[in-house]
Formats: C-alpha cells, structure tokens, sequence
C-alpha cells in the first residue's frame, strides 16, 4: 500500500546541535591547497533548492577536541514529495568530514515509520563517492539523483521478502550469522566482551512490535536489525556479572553493521528463491 506521510525536516539549530561540522566554514589546516572544500550546509542548501530535505544528522565522536568542529558527520535525504511503500520512505545517507578522514559517500537507505528505524541498504545499490576536488558541488548533487532512484526500489525488495518464510532453524541460522556480523572482529566489535556473542539467536529475534511479528524474511530482517543496532538486552558475563548490550552509535560502526547484515539477507533471500 503506498501512502504519504508527513516527512519532517531538521532546521539549522537541529543539525547544529546533532552534527556541529556540518558548519565548518573551512578546511582543516591539515589539507592542502589542492584539498577541494565545499561546505556540506552549501550542499544541504542546494539539496533543498532540488527538492531534497535533511531529516536526521549525526556526527563522529572525536578524540581530539581540535578536530571537533572538523570531524566526519553523517545526513539522511528524503524526497519533500517521497511516496512510502508500506511505511519504507526511501532516503540518501551522505557522509562527508572537513579534515581528510572521508570522502562525500552517498548510499542508499531507508527510514521505517513503525520503528522510528533509519536502515541503510547494501552494495547492491547504486552508490557514488566523490572526492574532495573538481566539481565536487555537480558531482554530488548528480550522485543524490542516482542513489535515490535505486533506493526507492528498496518497496519492491521488501515485498519480495514479505513472500519468503524462514522455519525456525532457518531463522536461528540468519540470526547467529547475524550476531557474528556485530561481534567477531568486524569493526563494530564491543572491545570490552569477547569475541563470542554475549547474546544469543533467540535475543535478536525477540519481537518488539506487531508489525513484526510474521516469520517472513523482511519481518525477521527489521527484528535482528532493530536489536543488533539498538541494544538493551540483559546477559551475564562469564563470571556472573550483569552486563547491558550496548547499541551500535558510531557512524563507522552503524554503516558497516547495517551494509553487512542487508548483504547477508540479500544472500539467504537468493538461496531460499533459487530452491
């Protein structure tokens, strides 16, 4: 069912509060002369004039509290007159920092009203980076027109999904892969727990809405991926301590998590189509 759906936009002291280097006016000193810098307000601003508005923002941690106002910052695009597919608005993850650590990458991705949920979809989408010289302005907001086209077949995925059931084993199989995609040596490992998973199959499956309930592969899907990306669970530790799951909050570690585990049920997706 296609539906429209208020879309709200951040305004300026919302980006600012959420991603501060969004606003740098300049380069790092670090860059050279060469280093091509266009402000990402610039391309937000241009974005809006073409039909784009900025929904969320959010901003790497930074060590150094020099490198701050520089650091690498990550937006998400949503078309002003985007149609939903039963509730899947399709959106343009930019991701850009003004001190050399990142390119401009635009990825496809998706944001699900019935868990307040931004997902970001895998390789098999068009994605662009641009780097920081040339046309960069041009180059970008062409990328965001390419990006978008393919994330708004990501409807056309989910549907696809809706219509593959997992059995329970098959289920328990997705989701311990799932689990070692978030804990083994990936680079959004918890350094502090062992390699092992601190929870198992059964936690990430754990319903959390009615919307989710079905054992189809796109319900199961949003499940794993609301519980690994969220966290909360309760486990022990080996010697008997309580320990809570943390959520996957750093850009790096959210892109990689979210890009892995679409990949691997695009996998299962094929295996279970082609049987």
């Amino acid at each position: 069912m296609n539906s429209n759906r208020n879309v709200i936009a951040l305004d300026s002291q919302q980006i600012a509060r959420k991603a501060p280097s969004v606003f740098a006016t300049e380069a790092h000193d670090s860059r050279s002369e060469r280093y091509a810098y266009i402000p990402t307000l610039q391309i937000i601003n241009r974005l809006a004039d073409e039909g784009f508005i900025c929904t969320d923002a959010q901003q790497k941690r930074s060590r150094s509290l020099e490198r701050a106002s520089f650091t690498k910052h990550l937006l998400r695009f949503s078309r002003k007159d985007a149609v939903l597919v039963d509730g899947v608005l399709p959106q343009v993850i930019l991701i850009n920092s003004c001190d050399g650590s990142s390119r401009y990458k635009l990825m496809a991705g998706f944001f699900r009203f019935a868990c307040a949920n931004g997902l970001i979809v895998g390789q098999s989408f068009e994605e662009v980076s641009v780097a920081h010289k040339g046309d960069v302005m041009g180059n970008v907001i062409e990328g965001t027109y390419r990006v978008i086209e393919g994330a708004e077949q990501i409807g056309r995925v989910a549907a696809d999904w809706k219509g593959i059931n997992l059995s329970t084993g098959e289920a328990h199989a997705y989701a311990n892969a799932a689990l070692q995609l978030r804990w083994d040596g990936s680079p959004t490992a918890d350094r502090n727990v062992t390699v092992k998973p601190p929870i198992q199959a059964d936690a990430v499956l754990r319903v959390r809405r009615e919307e989710d309930r079905g054992v189809d592969l796109w319900s199961t899907y949003n499940r794993i991926q609301e519980n690994l990306v969220k966290g909360g669970q309760r486990t022990y530790t080996a010697d008997g301590r309580r320990l809570r799951v943390r959520g996957v909050n750093g850009i790096d570690g959210n892109v990689a998590l979210n890009r892995a585990l679409w990949t691997l049920t695009e996998c299962l997706a094929n295996l279970k189509q082609a049987a």
